[in-house]
């Protein structure tokens, strides 16, 4: 009857989580361990293993996690440095067991979100999803760098673009100060004719 022995262990173990939870007591639950192939069905292997590739390159005490100051280092390699409290925040975003650090199944979260549109590209993690999917031994340090280069095209267009509305703007203001002058100095010599 080992069937009822684990059902019992089960039942009991429900009990005390409830009996914790009721009394005010934080209760750490164990997640089950999930194929992470199976569970991020809309990526392809290929992606998942460039995606643990990454992950492994910057978890550097090889403990499983990516830690505060790991993360930091990623971004900053990546070429989106980020502050630390914008580094808490990457964290806190994913952060599904609140560790305070990114296991590989909170950082292809990452990229799950992504690919859902649910990211602000601008945001640390919006950053880290579209930077981290340069792979450097698939497209060489020359192709990688051609990447961040027309990166750097597209900002740089983009303060051309905003630059020249600016100007266009400084340009209608003029014009209607100008305007106003002439209106003003219109309305003085009119004042002469009617006093008059």
């Amino acid at each position: 009857m080992p069937a009822d022995s684990e059902l019992n262990s089960v039942l009991i173990r429900r009990q005390e989580i409830n009996e914790a939870l009721d009394s005010g007591h934080e209760v750490k639950i164990k997640y089950r361990v999930v194929n992470i192939f199976t569970e991020f069905h809309e990526f392809s292997r290929k992606e998942i293993k460039n995606y643990e590739a990454t992950f492994k390159k910057f978890n550097t005490n090889k403990d499983g996690y990516l830690s505060l100051d790991e993360l930091k280092r990623m971004m900053e390699v990546l070429g989106a440095p980020q502050t630390h409290l914008g580094l808490k925040a990457m964290i806190k975003e994913v952060d599904e067991d609140n560790d305070g650090r990114l296991s590989f199944h909170e950082f292809m979260m990452v990229f799950r979100k992504a690919r859902a549109g649910e990211l602000d590209e601008e945001s640390g993690l919006g950053q880290l999803a579209r930077l981290a999917e340069v792979d450097v031994e698939k497209v060489g340090v020359t192709g990688a760098k051609e990447f961040f280069e027309a990166k750097i095209g597209e900002l740089s267009k983009k303060s051309k673009f905003e630059e020249e509305i600016r100007q266009e703007q400084n340009e209608r203001k003029r014009m209607e100060e100008e305007r106003a002058t002439r209106r003003q100095e219109f309305l003085q010599k009119a004042s002469v004719f009617k006093t008059a």
